[in-house]
């Protein structure tokens, strides 16, 4: 339409956007996934690639010699087209800095490579909790249905039972009322109480409790001490235990303050939250992906090939193209494949060689660390080793997520190695944080019980070793070391 009411603008926005190819989105998954879980995505690609050989671990030729000969083995196919010469010799460096540099994370782009549909981290993290969700372990909810199935009980007990263990939550309570549940499920009532009674005798004890004193007491009556001291301690005076009130305690009860120690140290022993151990991989394997070892006065960085096929591009499809037998749709696929292939073995090969050029960055700057251990932590930021490593520091990022290294104090995530820190007074060294809580263990552990060190007292305690920092920070750091605070962990025996 057209008139006076009415006027036509036409403008022209131009937009950018990035979308990962393929193979660099299976670049950046093998440069971040962990050395357990390497094997088999690299299998995924020897399944979908046919000129792909896994060699045998009795081979002894090495992945260096093995490109040496591929390179003296040039297909004459190969190099009649210089864009796929070039290709092949394409400098993978360059490509994983260029990778670092994207802001978005390839997730967010591996569900519609190339298509217009927008995909938010949010939706990056529903897709990878439900993979995750694949491969989880029994859950809480199994456990008990395992257990439920087992028993004899009638069929609105056992309907009734299935709604209640729906309704637990993380920490395996149930928090809302008996009458309110039956109602919910439409169940009878008294099934619903038969079912509370039941849930409660499941393993693991204290399940089905409606909040952490019942849940103490369960687990309590479950070892046969319902009529201790413990359990009159959580069933009678619940708020002075949570206060830790031993001479308050003592007087309530008419134990002696001794007593009332022991059965506050029993209540401690017991798990408040008995759910949760399903909720947690306490039982994860973790498999180094480099190891840092004493070689003499010096030291070793050792790689983990263990889960890492040895991959080969099988010479029978080389000398197919060669031999100019194949149509042009056959020579195209096989040459696509061919690069394919070359592009995971390459990719593999900087996955391994950036995992060494940052362990032995991180080596260089926590010399301390390796040679006196936590206490010695310095500070590092991943800015730092991405200077000298000479990448993004989004792909130093990526390099060491999942990723796990040996040293002679133990097995340390990658990010351990990377953490702020304080400047010591007089120009000292500085100190990373973990070494700043490592010093405030050391303090709690071997203060005086019955006159534990108050946040302000070890802030004093730090000043002396020349550091200087914040009541809060203290408090802060203490807190996420699981230490109560002073009157809490005072002892009145």
């Amino acid at each position: 339409m057209s008139g006076p009411g009415f006027s036509h603008e036409l403008r022209q926005r131009q937009t950018q956007a990035t979308v990962l190819a393929p193979q660099l989105r299976q670049s950046l998954k093998i440069l971040q996934v962990a050395a357990l879980d390497l094997r088999s995505v690299i299998q995924e690609e020897l399944q979908s690639n046919p000129v792909l050989d896994e060699e045998s671990p009795s081979d002894n030729v090495s992945l260096e010699k093995e490109r040496e000969a591929e390179d003296a083995d040039k297909n004459p196919g190969d190099k009649d087209d210089p864009n796929d010469e070039h290709r092949e010799e394409m400098d993978f460096s360059k490509e994983f800095e260029i990778l670092g540099k994207l802001d978005q994370d390839w997730r967010d782009h591996l569900a519609n490579a190339g298509g217009s549909q927008q995909h938010t981290a949010e939706d990056a993290e529903k897709r990878q909790h439900f993979f995750d969700s694949l491969v989880s372990e029994t859950s809480l909810q199994e456990h008990l249905m395992g257990q439920a199935e087992l028993a004899d009980l009638a069929a609105p007990v056992l309907e009734a039972l299935r709604h209640l263990v729906g309704s637990l939550n993380d920490r395996g309570f149930l928090t809302q009322t008996v009458s309110d549940l039956a109602l919910q499920a439409r169940l009878p009532l008294d099934a619903m109480q038969e079912a509370v009674r039941v849930l409660k005798t499941f393993e693991p004890p204290g399940i089905g409790a409606a909040d952490v004193g019942e849940c103490l007491l369960l687990q309590l009556q479950s070892k046969g001490r319902g009529g201790s001291l413990a359990a009159r301690v959580v069933r009678d005076h619940f708020a002075l235990l949570s206060r830790r009130r031993i001479p308050e305690l003592a007087r309530k009860t008419g134990a002696s303050p001794d007593d009332v120690q022991r059965a506050v140290a029993e209540i401690g022993a017991l798990d408040p939250a008995p759910g949760r151990r399903f909720a947690e991989d306490s039982n994860r394997v973790v498999v180094p992906d480099a190891a840092v070892e004493r070689d003499g006065d010096g030291w070793k960085i050792t790689l983990n090939r263990d889960y890492i096929p040895r991959l080969r591009i099988n010479p029978t499809y080389r000398d197919l193209i060669a031999k100019g037998t194949l149509s042009r749709q056959e020579g195209e696929y096989l040459r696509e494949r061919i690069r394919s292939g070359k592009f995971l073995i390459n990719s593999i090969a900087q996955r391994q060689q950036t995992i060494e050029r940052i362990t032995r960055e991180i080596l260089a700057a926590q010399k301390d660390f390796f040679e006196h251990g936590v206490s010695r932590l310095h500070p590092l930021t991943m800015t730092q080793i991405a200077s000298v490593v000479g990448v993004h520091e989004t792909t130093v990022s990526r390099a060491i997520a999942n990723k796990y290294l040996k040293t002679p104090h133990g097995v340390f995530d990658f990010k351990y190695f990377f953490t702020p820190g304080y400047q010591a007074a007089g120009g000292g060294a500085a100190v990373s944080n973990t070494s700043v809580k490592e010093m405030i263990a050391d303090l709690v552990s071997a203060e005086d019980r019955a006159h534990p060190l108050s946040d302000q007292e070890i802030v004093a305690r730090l000043q002396e070793k020349g550091l200087t920092i914040a009541r809060r920070t203290v408090a802060k750091y203490r807190e996420e070391l699981g230490l109560l605070p002073s009157n809490l962990r005072r002892d009145y025996a």
